[in-house]
């Protein structure tokens, strides 16, 4: 075995030991930087010797395959951290990505829904299901993930403990195994007790049949026990077909991102956006911002008086001439 490749074990397990990576972003280190290691290999290089150049060539490589900017970004981001560990662990007496800037990530607006689209979403998980069972549960995954804004992964794996009582505040264990607090809407909170029902009278059935009891609030069949990022995906896509809303606009994330946006433009802090989020750095939530540079925008041309003048001039009505 290629010496870079003991180098990537050993990084990875750094990562999940002792940062708590989750197996995602466990999953993204492995690819990213088994790419780097075959690129090197093909140029008679390793990880181990590689040079400030090579890493730089690598990079002009993915641009040359047509790779997105955030996914640039995202492999040096790896090769920076392998780097700074080979170099901590002193594998190696020098960083040579250290210096080297990276594309950035692009500022482009995330898609997002209107609220309209949202209802509709939620009025199609109502209808949409083979059984009373299924059409239970859909609508809690949706109002579970619109109101709380959560990531996918976080809601699929959600443990049942979580939903039991009937909670004000839902407890999320984020990326890093970092826990938040978020509240439920009365909605929400309403059709997860109905579906907790149906769930523990499904459960209890398994159980009477000899098999074994689940953790989570959804769970499944399937191997890892609960429904899967995939099923989910295909699901929010068959509700957007059901609903009348473009699947092209419909992803787990534009819902998060709705969850967002709606809260900023009905004026709610940025600050306590990105604690629901889950974010970081608020730096991560402030592309949420466009949302209330438009709102602002709208008061400024409905009541400032020089917009009020020109309105009137033009022969447009003005809020006041309606009273």
């Amino acid at each position: 075995m290629r010496q870079g490749r003991h180098w990537i074990s050993a990084f990875l397990e750094a990562q999940a030991a002792e940062l708590g990576a989750a197996q995602n972003t466990l999953q993204a280190y492995a690819r990213d930087l088994s790419d780097f290691d075959a690129w090197l290999a093909s140029q008679g290089d390793t990880i181990e010797q590689a040079d400030q150049s090579r890493v730089e060539a690598y990079l002009v490589h993915c641009d040359a395959q047509g790779l997105a900017r955030a996914t640039r970004a995202r492999r040096l981001s790896a090769i920076k951290q392998l780097y700074r560990f080979a170099f901590e662990e002193r594998l190696r007496d020098d960083n040579p990505a250290i210096t080297i800037k990276g594309p950035g990530r692009s500022r482009k607006l995330p898609k997002t829904l209107s609220e309209k689209e949202v209802d509709l979403l939620l009025g199609a998980a109502r209808t949409h299901g083979r059984s009373a069972t299924d059409r239970v549960r859909n609508t809690c995954l949706m109002e579970l993930l619109y109101a709380t804004g959560m990531r996918v992964s976080e809601l699929v794996a959600l443990p049942v403990a979580a939903a039991r009582g009937n909670p004000q505040m839902l407890l999320i264990r984020g990326k890093g195994g970092k826990e938040r607090m978020v509240p439920l809407s009365p909605d929400a909170r309403d059709v997860m007790v109905e579906w907790l029902k149906l769930r523990d009278a499904a459960d209890a059935a398994a159980r009477k049949a000899g098999k074994p009891g689940s953790p989570f609030l959804f769970p499944s069949s399937g191997k890892i026990g609960h429904l899967t990022r995939h099923r989910f995906y295909m699901l929010i896509k068959e509700l957007a077909v059901a609903g009348g809303v473009s699947p092209d606009k419909v992803t787990p994330h534009t819902l998060r991102h709705a969850f967002a946006t709606h809260l900023l433009a009905n004026g709610a802090d940025l600050r306590a956006i990105q604690t629901l989020l889950g974010h970081a750095d608020v730096a991560t939530t402030e592309i949420y911002t466009h949302v209330l540079e438009e709102r602002l925008r709208e008061l400024v041309q409905e009541h400032h008086p020089l917009a009020v003048a020109s309105r009137r001039k033009s022969g447009g009505s003005t809020s006041s001439d309606g009273q």
